[in-house]
């Protein structure tokens, strides 16, 4: 059986010698409903592969979960017609109840006008609750990171297609990467990994993300209590911000040995900065 997370495309190859007819391997995009007690929660547009994570991760990032035990039963089906939507349904333990005003007010804001303003930041960071303290991580050993992290990355190396994030316990010793065509996926991949083992929150550890970091990543990451968050490209400055609001260390530009701390430096055995 092959991969579900690649398919191949005929293209045509141009260079200079000319144009060549060939097959290429392209990153899996298709939606995937998830439902909760036969309710139609959302829809995300994902890279099919580790689905019950993703949806597990993706309850526990919005406050919807907080343990395994809270899920009762988590089926993924692929839908019948090549159309529609793949589709999650996950059946709430006895007792758990989900508070549907609450999140569909949350949709509706980020798909509307995003998250911006002060009054948001202040909401944003109202309930994070940040790691506990730790020694601090071993610079050359995360600078290499990515590197030890690139052999996980199967189907971005043959698609150059696919996002990637992976949570490495304290000693930086990989324990869990996934791959998919959303960065956000990603991550709720990993979290939905670190749910069903009882290990979210986590409080310990680093989150790597292979891409730049936005405001919703920082906060997935919080959420876990993941107390670093180190990533290959830029954080934008709203992620700054959430970061330095949940005591977290943010590390961006992570690659070729180097790498900018924009926060939680003391987490890093670096001097505190200026709150810039």
């Amino acid at each position: 059986m092959g991969d579900p997370r690649i398919s191949h495309r005929t293209v045509q190859r141009v260079t200079a010698a000319g144009a060549e007819r060939r097959e290429d391997a392209v990153a899996v995009e298709r939606p995937l409903e998830i439902r909760v007690d036969g309710r139609a929660l959302a829809v995300t547009l994902r890279t099919p592969g580790d689905d019950e994570d993703l949806v597990l991760g993706f309850l526990a990032s919005e406050g919807a979960i907080a343990r395994r035990t809270d899920v009762a039963g988590l089926r993924v089906a692929a839908a019948e017609c090549p159309g529609d939507s793949d589709r999650a349904e996950l059946a709430l333990a006895p007792g758990v109840r989900l508070d549907w005003a609450r999140l569909e007010r949350h949709f509706a804001a980020s798909s509307a006008c995003g998250l911006c303003g002060r009054a948001h930041l202040d909401v944003l960071r109202a309930g994070l609750d940040p790691a506990p303290p730790g020694p601090p991580l071993d610079l050359a050993a995360l600078a290499a990171l990515p590197e030890r992290l690139r052999a996980g990355q199967r189907a971005f190396t043959e698609t150059g297609g696919l996002h990637a994030a992976a949570w490495c316990d304290e000693a930086l010793a990989p324990r869990v990467l996934r791959e998919d065509v959303g960065r956000h996926n990603a991550v709720d991949k990993v979290a939905g990994w670190l749910l069903a083992r009882g290990e979210h929150p986590a409080g310990r550890g680093v989150l790597w993300v292979s891409g730049r970091i936005g405001a919703e990543i920082v906060l997935k990451a919080a959420r876990a209590r993941i107390p670093v968050l180190a990533a290959v490209g830029a954080p934008s400055t709203l992620a700054v911000d959430l970061a330095r609001a949940a005591g977290m260390a943010l590390v961006g530009f992570l690659r070729e040995g180097r790498m900018n701390a924009y926060a939680g430096a003391e987490r890093l055995g670096l001097p505190a900065q200026a709150r810039a």
